[in-house]
């Protein structure tokens, strides 16, 4: 780790860190709050993702259903209208809806086939976006002179690494610039997320093996054909399973690459000397 001790983390003249977890339990929180202070750069992995590497994709997806209404396509066709996402920092729904859910048509689903190609290209827009913090470490000390970064990733980083290989091309570029965080929840806390995600069900990244399980698994279950797969249905269904499934994969990560702190602990950070402190003390705890 890039920062050994306490002593390390707190003396150093550039903190460099990186937050990783389950989606809901304190990155972008933490993340804003740090920014807010002045002296970090946020660098959000979901947001690069959105505008570099699949701004395209999601606008020509507006585009195209645009062009199935005979007005917006005129006004399309003549240059009389622009078309394009409105991604912030904490309003990425421009990169889930391009995602999708598979399943019924009717029912605001696409093609299983369509869908993995979609999962595939966020894939490599994660791991492009991810390959990015480096650079960006540089960009906002050189550009702005901000000396400290926090690197604020999605939920999916541990379906593209793998945390068992010491070589590791991401998580080794990514170890080298910054310290690895884990932010754990409890069983409440998944329950909890659980219960959110019911109420209002989100697309998500999967790998490619889990969603071919899942995916056949409810079919058959359920006897559907794709087509006649309700898409909410389907992502309530797998979303406990797609937890479970991330977390031995973020254990994993934080033991091979990093430090552990709770989500509770995170939820009583207010400020960065309040961050400082904890990242200190558990460095202190871990060596």
């Amino acid at each position: 780790m890039i920062y050994a001790t306490a002593k390390d983390w707190l003396n150093a003249p550039q903190k460099h860190v990186l937050l990783f977890g389950m989606s809901g339990l304190g990155k972008t929180h933490v993340s804003n709050m740090l920014r807010a202070h002045g002296d970090w750069f946020h660098y959000s992995v979901d947001y690069r993702i959105g505008t570099r590497y699949m701004g395209e994709l999601i606008a020509d997806n507006a585009k195209r259903e645009a062009m199935k209404v005979p007005f917006l396509r005129d006004l399309l066709m003549t240059d009389s209208i622009y078309i394009g996402s409105n991604i912030t920092f904490d309003n990425l729904h421009p990169v889930s809806t391009y995602l999708g859910k598979p399943g019924n048509p009717a029912k605001g689903g696409m093609p299983i086939a369509e869908y993995r190609q979609r999962q595939d290209e966020f894939r490599r827009a994660e791991e492009a976006s991810l390959l990015d913090t480096g650079h960006f470490i540089d960009r906002a000390l050189a550009l702005y002179g901000y000396p400290h970064f926090v690197c604020d990733t999605g939920g999916s980083i541990c379906e593209w690494v793998d945390p068992d290989d010491p070589d590791d091309p991401i998580m080794t570029a990514l170890a080298a610039r910054c310290l690895i965080v884990w932010i754990e929840g409890t069983p409440a806390h998944t329950a909890e997320l659980v219960r959110r995600f019911d109420k209002a069900p989100k697309p998500m990244a999967y790998q490619p093996a889990f969603l071919t399980r899942v995916w056949e698994e409810y079919l058959a279950q359920n006897k559907l054909a794709e087509d006649q797969v309700d898409p909410d249905a389907f992502i309530r269904w797998t979303y406990a399973q797609a937890l479970a499934h991330r977390q031995p994969r973020y254990a994993a990560i934080a033991r091979r690459w990093g430090i552990t702190v709770t989500a509770e602990a995170i939820g009583a950070v207010h400020s960065a000397d309040d961050f400082d402190r904890l990242i200190a003390e558990t460095l202190e705890m871990r060596g």
